[in-house]
């Protein structure tokens, strides 16, 4: 599956729908947008895409090869080679298609945190531990359904 900046904003949504849903924050729905690009955003931190590997594995490619690049680079065996080192260092931890660059907890602290400090979510309740098990589970359980 193909990732890209489009999955973290699924994933956004999703985070942001349940912890609404939930009653554990309070933003309003005019901001809602801006609130969902804005958590898009903080999770590029965390998750790593199909295009930020593919950027990754020909950036190493070049440092190695220099100018004797191939045409169609990505259609080599040294770069399959290379994007499969790239995905076996997030130790193959995937959601939806998105690696893993730091734990899942670590990923729902962060979440947490932006949540606390974020303008556009005008309150936030539960505690910090309550807050962050619940995004731990939410998370892992986010797909991209298929339409």
């Amino acid at each position: 599956m193909r990732t890209d900046f489009e999955t973290l904003k699924a994933l956004s949504s999703y985070t942001l729908n349940h912890l609404k849903e939930k009653e554990l924050i309070e933003f309003g729905m005019v901001s809602r947008l801006d609130l969902i690009d804005a958590l898009a955003t903080e999770l590029g931190v965390s998750f790593a895409t199909d295009e930020d590997i593919k950027s990754q594995a020909i950036e190493e490619i070049e440092e190695n090869m220099g100018d004797l690049l191939p045409e169609d680079i990505t259609e080599t065996e040294v770069y399959n080679h290379a994007r499969k080192e790239i995905i076996k260092s997030f130790e193959n931890e995937k959601i939806a298609g998105l690696y893993l660059v730091e734990s899942l907890h670590k990923v729902s602290h962060r979440v947490k945190d932006f949540l606390m400090s974020c303008d556009y979510v005008e309150d936030v309740f539960g505690t910090d531990e309550e807050i962050i098990a619940f995004l731990v589970a939410k998370i892992r359980n986010f797909s991209i359904k298929r339409g």
